[in-house]
């Protein structure tokens, strides 16, 4: 095999609880983990020549070994001494820095491709065992669909899927530092309304009742970031106004994303939040749907 097409799926928080932090610095979680059919793409290459290169549609983005896709590949070839070498071009199309795994489903899918070019013969769990190494989000990209995620990430359970439903996303204008969210989380000194009912959110999956879900989301993480950015909280209000069963912050920021029983009040609110007098708000606008 001497290319392949990949696309990478981002990701949603329906639930997103921060328990304590840990003796080495991390935090564990408690969340549950969404795939949604936004997707970056993916072309991968196979070389003569020796070496990873790594090519993008977004001038910002690091094409050494700061980019997930790049210690991804190395893992990999490393592990098993790949001689041969791999170019990889990538489409962005999931925001950058957004709360929504964008790094994390890219390198997912490399580990997924490399195994695939190179005959490597690992299986997902083998892939997912590894990518640990490379970031908590990793092992549920490689995984996909529905599911409670615990430990600092990496303790996968899959859950009953999301019922069917329409999904805005919108991204402000700003960048969010997730070192910057967990470190004024202060999460011992959170009183025990802050923390969602991540249990509700599961039984409503196990149920198919997505009101039951919309209504018990909820993201602790909020009470950092929706503070330090108001416009997250605008954006919020505003889907919920244009029909949304509700409305939330996917991960540590900013990205919001709001959840529709009614796929024609969802394109509306697409349209408002990116056409209408509300597009001040919103630097990327994207309707989509739950991966399924």
């Amino acid at each position: 095999m001497d290319s392949l097409k990949l696309q990478a799926y981002g990701k949603i928080n329906l639930s997103l609880d921060v328990l304590r932090l840990r003796p080495d610095g991390y935090h564990d979680v408690r969340m549950i983990m969404q795939t949604v059919k936004l997707h970056d793409n993916i072309d991968l290459r196979r070389t003569k020549e020796p070496g990873i290169t790594l090519h993008t549609n977004l001038a910002f983005l690091p094409t050494n070994e700061n980019n997930l896709m790049v210690k991804a590949a190395k893992l990999l070839m490393d592990e098993f001494d790949i001689h041969e070498g791999v170019h990889m071009e990538l489409k962005k199309v999931i925001p950058v820095a957004a709360g929504m795994a964008g790094g994390s489903t890219n390198a997912a899918s490399v580990l997924y491709g490399i195994n695939r070019m190179f005959r490597l013969g690992l299986s997902i769990e083998e892939l997912k065992k590894r990518s640990v190494t490379i970031g908590a989000d990793v092992p549920f990209c490689l995984m996909r669909g529905t599911a409670l995620s615990e430990g600092i990430g990496e303790v996968l359970t899959p859950l009953p899927k999301l019922p069917p439903c329409s999904i805005v996303l919108a991204k402000p204008g700003i960048s969010v530092s997730t070192k910057f969210v967990y470190q004024n989380l202060h999460v011992a000194e959170q009183p025990p309304e802050a923390h969602p009912d991540v249990d509700q959110v599961i039984q409503g999956l196990k149920e198919q009742n997505l009101r039951s879900i919309a209504e018990n989301m909820g993201n602790i993480l909020e009470r950092v970031t929706c503070t330090a950015y108001p416009e997250i909280e605008a954006i919020k209000d505003k889907m919920r106004e244009c029909g949304a069963l509700n409305s939330m912050m996917s991960g540590s920021g900013p990205t919001v994303f709001g959840i529709f029983d009614d796929s024609k009040a969802a394109k509306r609110c697409y349209e408002t939040l990116r056409f209408g007098e509300d597009r001040r708000l919103c630097k990327q606008v994207y309707l989509t749907e739950p991966w399924r």
